[in-house]
């Protein structure tokens, strides 16, 4: 009984948090579009993206953080919430992108955030069961690279800022592994197993 107890306990911390990982998710898309048009160290005018540096001498749209974000959070949603829910949350994204992305961005937004979710998505569930980490970084260097080349064509019809955007989508992507690898050491102790 005790067991049982404990299993259902540990079912309940599964699943409320992989809903706040998808919160967290869906909220990266508004502030991705509204960054790349209201935030950055220069604005181009008068259709283009405000932009930020993201390496020495290296500018790219100011929404690529949230982008990276966004592909770590999608791989914790799969993680807690399983593959189905992952996908319909990529489903929902896609349409919340299209929503809330400037008008100019629209198409650009929710084309590049479907194709480079569900390209995580295929890199990720594969490798996820044996190492965590390794998979979150090789789902999310398939979605970074997908993301930021359909993104800038349709968006800009121009590649210029492909290596900017590459490089703020990775920073993210290295900045969430000690947080990736925490949550993968904390189930194991806990004998949480992944949806």
């Amino acid at each position: 009984m005790e067991g049982r107890i404990m299993i259902s306990a540990l079912e309940r911390q599964r699943r409320r948090e992989g809903v706040i990982f998808m919160v967290f998710f869906a909220l990266t898309i508004p502030v991705a579009n509204w960054l790349i048009g209201h935030l950055g160290t220069v604005c181009i005018a008068p259709h283009g993206p405000c932009v930020v540096p993201v390496a020495p001498g290296v500018m790219a749209p100011s929404g690529v953080m949230m982008v990276g974000v966004a592909l770590v959070l999608r791989d914790l949603v799969q993680r807690r919430l399983g593959t189905s829910v992952s996908a319909l949350a990529i489903l929902f994204g896609a349409g919340v992108s299209a929503l809330v992305a400037p008008p100019a961005l629209i198409l650009a937004s929710a084309v590049a955030f479907l194709l480079s979710e569900f390209a995580d998505l295929a890199v990720y569930t594969p490798l996820a069961r044996r190492r965590l980490v390794a998979a979150v970084v090789a789902s999310s260097c398939a979605g970074i690279l997908i993301d930021s080349i359909v993104f800038l064509w349709l968006a800009f019809g121009s590649l210029e800022f492909l290596l900017g955007q590459v490089i703020g989508k990775a920073w993210m992507v290295v900045l969430s592994i000690p947080f990736v690898a925490w949550l993968r050491r904390r189930d194991e102790r806990l004998g949480m197993r992944p949806a």
